[in-house]
Order: structure tokens, then sequence, then C-alpha cells
């Protein structure tokens, strides 16, 4: 049984960054083009997890301990929490389901699958498998910088670009807001999630001392993913910090900030629109204010699947343009709803209901689920960092994850989550005695 649960959880953390590639190709192959991804196809991933979580409670069966840790109350905690905050606000169900699989359930995996045993060859071979994948995500998204869009819509990809549609196929990439600069996704949801996703494969790379690291650290830039590189740049310190001496790694820290800081300065004259970014930036400000003021209002919390990636897929499609663009692009695409500056401009007769995104999973946590949540949430991942062994490429990975979390949903994309938590789950397990 363990050794079938360990093959099957190294198949699901190997495969889930080809993810969305695979379903939009086997959505098109299958349907046609221009069809949403299909269910069947989108929910093996659970699938698998579910088989791996079953066998996990057989074992755990064969011999129980009902000792729990202040990790478990925590997780419990915001479980139960969500359950009444939910009850008492909008108290749909469906809705509640889709936040709780981008809220819970990598952290009941993570619960779970502490209380079994991990082979010590388990982590070897599934480090050395997540860097051979990341080698051909990070290849083949630099080679989609120069793939024509046709290529993707062939593919089964949106002929958008830089669109989420819950009724459409993904779009193939995105684009820096008014240019035509790419930002690659490579096989992944988006660029974000891409960047995201190979913290977890660089922290193995640098600690090992893999030459993969660079082909990951080129992908990473070409994502444009400012909250990836700011991650990055963070567990990059801190390996540092940890092996040089401290007047080295203070000379080395001055050089760097000089070097960085003479960088963005030629970068801002010569590429102002990557690095400014007006619209993102200006909406990583707002968003956040926005959600505080809303927590404020509501102390309890709005209720699971109101905010964050959840109210993506019970939402209308809203794009935002700035004070005098050209929307006219837009009439032929009549399910998106356009603004210009604050005023709808698309469609004419109803108001849309936007997505609310705080562009802070923190903040997130704290419109579901109120103050309270928050607080836990933020007591969870303290703690684990605390626990986590500070030489391990685990701790990195869920270091940068949690720094990106204050700019991004960066716990949304299955492959990011499930891969932290599980390995987390892996490596505190060796660490704890029931």
């Amino acid at each position: 049984m363990q050794r079938l649960r360990e093959l099957l959880t190294i198949v699901l953390l190997g495969l889930l960054p080809l993810h969305a590639f695979f379903v939009t190709v086997g959505t098109n192959v299958l349907a046609g083009p221009g069809h949403a991804p299909l269910t069947v196809l989108a929910l093996w991933k659970e699938a698998v997890l579910g088989v791996i979580l079953l066998i996990a409670l057989i074992e755990w069966l064969k011999k129980p301990r009902f000792s729990l840790d202040i990790l478990d109350w925590i997780i419990l905690g915001l479980l139960a929490l969500s359950v009444i905050v939910t009850a008492r606000t909008h108290a749909d169900w469906n809705v509640y389901l889709i936040g709780f699989k981008y809220d819970f359930v990598p952290l009941i995996a993570f619960l779970a699958l502490r209380r079994v045993e991990w082979s010590d060859q388990f982590s070897s071979r599934l480090l050395k498998i997540l860097l051979i994948v990341a080698a051909v995500v990070s290849v083949y998204g630099i080679l989609s910088m120069y793939m024509h869009q046709q290529f993707f819509t062939w593919l089964g990809y949106s002929d958008l670009h830089s669109l989420y549609q819950p009724d459409a196929p993904l779009a193939a990439f995105q684009k820096i807001g008014g240019t035509a600069i790419r930002r690659i996704q490579s096989t992944m949801s988006g660029p974000n999630q891409l960047g995201l996703w190979l913290l977890i494969p660089l922290s193995i790379a640098l600690v090992r001392k893999n030459a993969v690291g660079v082909f990951i650290v080129f992908a990473m830039m070409l994502t444009l993913s400012r909250s990836a590189l700011l991650a990055a740049g963070v567990f990059i310190a801190v390996i540092l910090w940890r092996q040089l001496p401290r007047k080295k790694f203070f000379q080395f820290a001055a050089a760097m900030f000089c070097l960085s800081f003479v960088l963005s300065i030629v970068a801002y004259f010569f590429a102002a629109d990557i690095i400014v970014r007006k619209a993102s930036t200006s909406d990583h400000i707002s968003r956040p204010l926005a959600a505080i003021q809303i927590i404020k209002e509501n102390p309890l919390g709005l209720g699971l699947g109101t905010a964050g990636p959840a109210s993506n897929r019970t939402s209308d499609t809203c794009v935002f343009l700035s004070e005098g663009s050209d929307a006219s692009w837009a009439q032929v695409h009549t399910n998106l709803c356009v603004f210009v500056g604050d005023v709808q401009v698309q469609p004419e007769d109803k108001a849309c209901a936007c997505p609310v995104l705080p562009e802070n999973w923190y903040l997130q946590i704290g419109l579901e689920m109120g103050i309270l949540g928050f607080a836990l949430f933020i007591a969870l991942v303290i703690l684990i960092l605390k626990k986590l062994p500070k030489n391990s490429p685990v701790f990195l990975a869920f270091l940068g994850i949690s720094i990106a979390s204050l700019f991004l949903h960066a716990w949304e994309d299955a492959a990011v989550a499930y891969t932290v938590w599980v390995l987390a789950a892996v490596m505190l397990r060796k660490s704890t005695n029931y």
C-alpha cells in the first residue's frame, strides 16, 4: 500500500505542471475548438489525490493514532470556521465547494499525509522528477516566445490573450498591458502560476547545485512575474545568509543592491512598460486596500467561495481598460464585461458582477472567513516555516510561495499547492512523534 501511494504521489506531482496543457489539448481533440476544459479531464488530479488519501486512510486505520498537534487544530479550526461563516452568510454550498477546492483540499492533504510513513527513496525520486519536469516546462516555455498565435489556437487555446473565461478555453499567454510583449506560461494556466511553480524546482536546484537551475531562472524571468522573482530573490538571500560569513554576505548584498539599482534605472528608461506596469501595479495597491475595507465592514467574513480564484468561477469575465482606450475590439466577444475607467461600456443591458480579487491570499482568507480566519492562516504558515528544516528545498519553496502570497493568489494553482503542501507533510512527518 505504501509503495502504491508513493508511486501515485510521484505521478500526480510530476504531471501537475502539464495539467493545463494536456486538458486544453484533450478538450480540443474530444470536443473540438472553442470549448471550456472538459470536467472529466480537469478533475483527474482530484481523483488521483483522492485515491492517495484513501490509501493513507486505510493505512492509518490499521494503526489509528488520535494525537493532534497545533497544526492539526488550526486546520480543523479553519474548516469549522468556514462552515459556520458560510452558513450565516450566503449559504450557497455549491459556491462553498468551489472555495473548498482552493482553500482546503491542500490543507486536508497536508493533515492526512503527515500521518503515514514515507520512504527515504520517495523524497529523492520526487525531487529528481520535479527537476526533469522543470527542464521540459522551462524549455517549452522559452520556445513558446517565438510561436505564432495560430499554433496555440490549433492546439485548442483561445484566440484571445491575457483573459480568463470560465466558459472558454485558456489563453496561451498574456501580454503586458498596452504592449505586444509576451509573458510566457508554458504548459501552465498563466505566467504567474508558472513563475510560482518554478520556485519549487529552483529551490531544489539551488540546494543541490543542479545546472537545470539556469533554464529555470531564464524561464522565470520570461514570465515577468515580479512576485515570483521577488520570492526567488528572498530565498537566494536566505541561502547566502546561511552559507557565507556575515562580512562577505553584507559585502555581496551591498554589491547586488547597487547593481540592481543601476539595472532598474536602465530598465526604467529602456523598458518602462515591463517594470512599471501602471495598471497591474495600481491593482496590487487598490485591490488589497479595498479588501481591507470589506473585512472591516464584515469582520466575520463573507463565506467560502466569495473571493479569490473561486469568485472567478462564479462571476462575469471583466476587462478593465484605462480612460480613452478603444473597446471596439471586444464587441465580437459578447460574453465579456468591459469597463473603460469606471464606466461599464459592455454589455449595456445588465450590470456586471466582477470577481473579488484582493491580489493577496491572506486577505482572501480574511474576506472569506473573517479576521479570525485571517489570523489562523497566518499562524499556520508561520508555524510550518518554523518547523521545517532551514536547509531543505521544501523550506525555501514554502517560504517563497508564502512571500508571493502577499501579492498574488499564490496557492490557487494545484501544481503549486499540492506539491508544496505534500512535500511539507512528508518533511514534517519525519520530525513528528504521534
